[in-house]
């Protein structure tokens, strides 16, 4: 990490403003990560997608030489890649060539970013796509539907308090000047962190860096982040929908990032919980395992969008607010208010409880492990490399290797105590028949678990103590909104 801060630190003072992340070697591929750091945070209050669709105008439009479809036919042959990503504080484009066109393909590349074409017929395609993305992508996924609620009623006082994508109506109103004065109040040289891996020469990146230097050196005002206003009740967000299943998303703010001295701990207590897409959790082997309620129960303490498509967490999405959220997901609807009792029993437990010598031990050698994973590709190397840089945090994967090192038990449970005690919950379900399970929520009454084969007298004798599990709900604290409402 020496190394790449040394360097890191040269080439900020080169630019003077630009940041570079440079990884060289010898590999025949060439990665680019490009990081301005602004995102939907910065969306005029009244106009929450304008991030994501100035993004998306450089990402899927043309040029100002080459239309859309003369830029696919330009990459075609060259079998490279470049994607968009935004989020609530960067957007990312990410790209990736075989050395032998990186000229051909940088020349693209540069023309993107820097010389973006703003057609009007790339433009309506684009924003027809985006109102879509909500009105079919978003709502037809059960489990990113309710996370986002979720993230959005935690935080709606503040900037981080609508979604991404933005809302149908915002969409439907935003113009072609609103995304060009996007761009060139946020597309500057102190919003970019420049990110390059492979086999580029140094005269190469020294061009590049030249070509980003046309950028404007300042950078628009970033509205800072209120406080979450505090959860006194467990409260719950209905979204009533045809679909055959339950899906629940809850979770309460959680000032925990990669830059507090707490992470490792809250990663570890998470992970323990529910590792994402893990068998070895607590919450999956007592749900899925044991009892057979449903397929995914996991733990997170940072935002995970596209987790059903994704097995590592993702590069790049880096907040300064977070979550302690848990996904319970999909569930049939007889079984579904028992899950959630068993979840919120398993962490009422575990804050009563703390972690056991044993999990503690199993958990932290998984991750001084699994860390290793995460940085196998140079894409992942450079996004977790700017990550930390933005945290002002060390090196991800050396410190979380350190950390669990010297961590101990009893730190873990003290930072659970002050970190999820006394806590409540926002809880989203994405259910059909809103009102019918409000009422269910709402009750007090038991739930009973049955199944098709015989379980151990320990399962059933703790079912009975889970089925009257007290779910904390009061009637009007449990709102129902239809799907066709929800980011409309």
């Amino acid at each position: 990490m020496k190394t790449l801060t040394a360097i890191l630190l040269l080439s900020a003072a080169a630019t003077a403003q630009i940041r570079v992340i440079q990884l060289p070697g010898k590999s025949p591929l060439v990665t680019f990560r490009l990081v301005f750091t602004t995102g939907a945070a910065a969306d005029p209050v009244d106009k929450p997608g304008l991030a994501n669709l100035t993004a998306m105008m450089i990402a899927e439009g043309g040029t100002k030489d080459l239309t859309y479809k003369q830029f696919g036919e330009a990459m075609f042959p060259m079998a490279a890649s470049f994607d968009a990503q935004v989020d609530k504080e960067m957007t990312t484009f990410i790209g990736e060539t075989h050395v032998d066109n990186l000229t051909a393909y940088y020349k693209l590349l540069r023309a993107k970013l820097l010389e973006p074409g703003w057609r009007e017929d790339d433009f309506q395609r684009i924003k027809d796509d985006a109102i879509n993305g909500v009105r079919v992508g978003l709502r037809n996924n059960d489990e990113e539907l309710g996370k986002e609620v979720l993230f959005a009623e935690l935080y709606k006082e503040g900037t981080y308090g609508h979604y991404t994508g933005g809302t149908i109506s915002s969409l439907e109103k935003l113009t072609l000047d609103d995304v060009k004065q996007f761009y060139r109040m946020h597309y500057s040289q102190s919003n970019l962190f420049l990110g390059i891996a492979g086999g580029y020469s140094e005269k190469f990146l020294e061009g590049m860096k030249k070509d980003f230097r046309t950028l404007p050196t300042g950078a628009a005002f970033h509205p800072r982040n209120k406080a979450p206003a505090p959860i006194t009740e467990n409260r719950a967000i209905v979204i009533e929908k045809d679909t055959r299943s339950v899906a629940f998303s809850l979770g309460f703010p959680l000032l925990t990032t990669r830059a507090t001295k707490e992470y490792p701990a809250m990663l570890l207590l998470a992970s323990y919980l529910g590792q994402h897409r893990m068998s070895g959790g607590v919450l999956y082997d007592v749900m899925r395992e044991k009892r057979g309620l449903n397929y995914g129960d996991y733990a997170y303490i940072e935002y995970f969008p596209f987790g059903g498509f994704s097995m590592e967490p993702p590069q790049n999405v880096a907040r300064h607010q977070q979550a302690f959220q848990l996904w319970i997901r999909p569930v049939e609807p007889p079984t579904a208010k028992f899950a959630l009792r068993l979840a919120l029993y398993e962490f009422d437990k575990l804050v009563k409880e703390g972690i056991p010598q044993d999990g503690f031990e199993r958990t932290r050698d998984f991750l001084t492990k699994y860390v290793n994973v995460l940085t196998r590709t140079k894409s992942a190397e450079l996004g977790y490399a700017i990550d930390s840089i933005w945290y002002g945090a060390p090196n991800y994967v050396d410190e979380i290797k350190k950390s669990m090192s010297t961590l101990t038990r009893d730190e873990v449970n003290q930072y659970i105590q002050a970190r999820l005690a006394n806590r409540h919950f926002v809880i989203t379900v994405v259910t059909k028949d809103g009102e019918a399970f409000k009422k269910l929520l709402a009750s007090d009454d038991p739930s009973p678990m049955t199944y098709n084969s015989p379980k151990p007298e320990a399962i059933m004798a703790e079912d009975k103590i889970v089925e009257k599990y007290p779910l904390g709900l009061k009637a009007e604290n449990i709102t129902v909104v239809p799907v066709g409402t929800v980011f409309q």
